[in-house]
């Protein structure tokens, strides 16, 4: 298995100890980045040893999987902890309305969470594998969730629902890298209605009426 899909299926309610090592890993990778985190300076963050570290992780990369899989869960529990991340009674403009907010809403109310972000972008040309254990856990695992989603609604007439969902995370990608993680605010700035206004309307452009 992937370290990042032993990561996932890792039980929801972590042991206390392996909570309080995520949150010392997390504390120390934003603080000092990936190459510098030593794990003596992670089990000194969580107030454990470093050999209670290596029971619960096997290794700093492990560690890290088991952390990106952590805010996968808890910030977008609808696509990642779901087989469909909606009721079906639900139409495509409503749901897809409160995910995009939902999403955007927790990367914008949590600093932490963006500062996160910028490192794993920062760190991807040294360590091209903790790009792969994101893309892992938060890119493909939407795409796949939202292709099956646009696959799901026929109604909605779209010829590539697997394009349609890289398009609709795309867009949303796109709005968090250059408006928050690159302060496009002050620069380029776009209210985020405007943005969930055009994507929902693109994407239900070709609906059967």
């Amino acid at each position: 298995m992937e370290l990042v899909e032993q990561a996932i299926a890792t039980p929801a309610r972590l042991a206390p100890k392996a909570e309080a090592i995520l949150t010392g890993a997390l504390q120390v990778f934003l603080a000092r980045g990936y190459a510098a985190a030593s794990m003596d300076r992670i089990a000194a963050a969580a107030g454990v040893s470093k050999a209670t570290v290596y029971s619960h992780f096997s290794d700093k990369e492990g560690l890290f999987a088991a952390l990106v899989a952590r805010f996968a869960e808890q910030k977008y529990p609808r696509l990642f902890r779901q087989s469909a991340p909606h009721p079906p009674s639900m139409s495509p403009e409503i749901l897809l309305r409160q995910l995009v907010n939902e999403v955007l809403s927790n990367i914008e109310g949590d600093g932490q969470h963006q500062e996160f972000l910028r490192l794993v972008i920062g760190e991807s040309g040294r360590f091209p594998e903790l790009a792969k254990i994101f893309l892992r856990a938060f890119t493909m695992q939407g795409i796949a969730v939202m292709g099956a989603y646009f696959a799901s609604r026929e109604e909605l007439n779209l010829p590539d629902p697997e394009a349609t969902a890289r398009v609709f995370i795309g867009a949303i990608v796109y709005y968090v890298i250059t408006q928050k993680l690159l302060h496009g605010d002050e620069l380029i700035p776009m209210e985020r209605d405007r943005l969930v206004d055009t994507l929902i309307h693109l994407i239900l452009s070709t609906q059967r009426t």
